[in-house]
Parts: C-alpha cells; sequence; structure tokens
C-alpha cells in the first residue's frame, strides 16, 4: 500500500477560532476520497494545508513522498487544486485559460496538451468561448481540464460540483473515476450523498474534528444507526413531533415519507404507537448515508463562538 496523503494531527486557528483540530488521515494512491462536513467544519482549511497553500500551526506529514510544510513547493508541482468558486479569467476564452496555465506551469509541447485537455473534457467545440459566458456545468469542465494539465498525481477538489445541474455532475464523475483509473488520487469534498457513495472512502469531519472514516458501508455499520420508514397521509409532516420522542434522535422527511433513527432499538419502538394505524406503515429500513450523516450533525458541537 502506497500512501498519497499521510499527515497526522494538522491544527490551524485564525484568531480565536480553532478551524482544523488534530486532525489525522491517510488515502491510498488512485482511490477517492469523499471529504464531507458542515459548511464551516475546516474542510477547506485542510485541502489547502495539504497543497502546501496554508502552513499548519502543528502537525505533519507528507502528500506524495513530500513534507506539506517543508517541501510545499514540490507538492504543489505536483497537485491540482479546483477552488470552490470559479477562479479563471473570465475575459480569456476556454482555449487561452489553458494557454495561460500550461506557461505557468513551464509544461513544454504546450500546444498538444492543451488540444488534448480539450478534447478530454469535451471542450474542443468551444475553445474560443469566453470562460465568462459558460455555464456552471462548463466552468466546472474547464476548471478540471486546468487543474489537471499538468499531469499532477494528486487532485484536491472543494465542493466542485455546487450549483450544477444532475447531468453535468455525472459527467464529471465520469471522468474523475477515469482519473482514478489511471493512478490519480482524488479528495473531494462535497455535501451531495449520491456522489459521496461514488466515492471509494469517505471521511466525515464535523467543526474541525474527523469524526468517521471508512467506505460508506463501514461509516453507516459503525453508526450503529436503527432507522424505521414511515408512510400515510402527511407522514412527512410528522418529523418536528417525532424529533422531539424519547429515543428518537433525527426524524427526517424524505418527500411524502419519513425516517426516524436512532441506537437505542427498545425506545425507537417505544416511541412509534402513537403514530400507527390512521393510515401509517412503518417498516425497517437500512439507514441511508444521508441518515447517517443527520445522526453525526446533530451530535457534533458547533465551533463558531
Amino acid at each position: 500500500m502506497t500512501l498519497a496523503i499521510d499527515v497526522h494531527g494538522l491544527n490551524k486557528s485564525f484568531g480565536a477560532k480553532h478551524v482544523v483540530q488534530d486532525v489525522t488521515i491517510q488515502v491510498e494512491e488512485g482511490r477517492i476520497c469523499g471529504f464531507l462536513g458542515p459548511n464551516g467544519s475546516g474542510k477547506t482549511t485542510t485541502l489547502r494545508m495539504l497543497c502546501g497553500l496554508l502552513t499548519p500551526d502543528s502537525g505533519s506529514g507528507q502528500a506524495l513522498g513530500f513534507d506539506i510544510i517543508g517541501q510545499a513547493d514540490e507538492v504543489k508541482l505536483r497537485t491540482g487544486y479546483m477552488t470552490q468558486r470559479f477562479s479563471l479569467y473570465e475575459d480569456l476564452t476556454i482555449a487561452e485559460n489553458l494557454e495561460f496555465t500550461a506557461r505557468v506551469y513551464g509544461l513544454d509541447r504546450r500546444r498538444e496538451r492543451v488540444d488534448a485537455a480539450l478534447e478530454r473534457l469535451g471542450l474542443a467545440s468551444r475553445r474560443g468561448q469566453l470562460a465568462g459566458t459558460l455555464s456552471g456545468g462548463w466552468k466546472q469542465r474547464l476548471a478540471l481540464a486546468t487543474a489537471t494539465l499538468h499531469e499532477p498525481k494528486l487532485l484536491l477538489l472543494d465542493e466542485p460540483t455546487a450549483g450544477v445541474d444532475p447531468k453535468a455532475r455525472r459527467t464529471f464523475w465520469d471522468e474523475i473515476h477515469a482519473l482514478a483509473a489511471q493512478g490519480l488520487t482524488v479528495l473531494v469534498s462535497t455535501h451531495y450523498m449520491d456522489e459521496a457513495e461514488r466515492c471509494h472512502e469517505i471521511a466525515y469531519i464535523a467543526y474541525g474534528r474527523l469524526i468517521a472514516r471508512g467506505t460508506a458501508d463501514e461509516v453507516i455499520a459503525a453508526s450503529g444507526l436503527i432507522t424505521f420508514h414511515g408512510e400515510g397521509p402527511a407522514a412527512d409532516r410528522l418529523a418536528h413531533a417525532l424529533a422531539e420522542a424519547p429515543g428518537v434522535e433525527t426524524a427526517a422527511a424524505f418527500g411524502q415519507t419519513i425516517h426516524v433513527s436512532g441506537t437505542d432499538r427498545a425506545a425507537l419502538e417505544a416511541a412509534l404507537p402513537p403514530y400507527r394505524g390512521q393510515g401509517y406503515r412503518w417498516r425497517e429500513a437500512a439507514p441511508t448515508l444521508e441518515d447517517v450523516f443527520i445522526q453525526l450533525m446533530a451530535r457534533s458541537e458547533d465551533n463558531i463562538r
């Protein structure tokens, strides 16, 4: 097993706020690791420390075999980083943005590399279009083409598909899996559960602390969560009342149905009788990744003070 990311005890504070607290994470080469957690939990700060853009206050580790502090420049050269917001030049064309990036990295065969990137991501027919006129999905493709133009070994993606339509998201993820199949390691932050399930493994960070790690199935199993699925007339409207019942840790509406979850089976089952009958039907269901993350968020203490 070769680790592309191997960091231990990372800490970072901004003023009085401890943004990242003792984060330790390892990711094998060629794996896609989903990085999840509420807004403000330190995901972006962690990504920036991994690629050498921020220096940790304490902690240590390596990315691609290089020290993330003492050899940060070497890490940057071998890492692609796609920021949460579109950060390319909107008054340049697609091709001009890629050519500029190629020059920044001092790449040889610049025209050949740019042409190949345009073809791979379906941008060739739009090469002369100004970046600022692109829709969200096409901007995403351009950003990915730019982040991978120098053939990095590690790709860090910060909520890359936020605000992008489902078809564009699927196309994006197909490309990510194709890159991983070629040996690229990917760490991607996301709020979409379907995207998390497409990752080889996931890491959940809540307000600076890493609190869950493993494959999706492993994280679900480790939660100890028991879930009942409820159907019936306006079942989704029972969420507020059930959330207050003893033994219920989370009650969340899913369309016109409801998921009620907890870790104490007896207490959870005792909470349901008042809502049986009257057209309501309950069955035990396997908890979803979203059920688990709702539970994790409910248990986490916000560190914004």
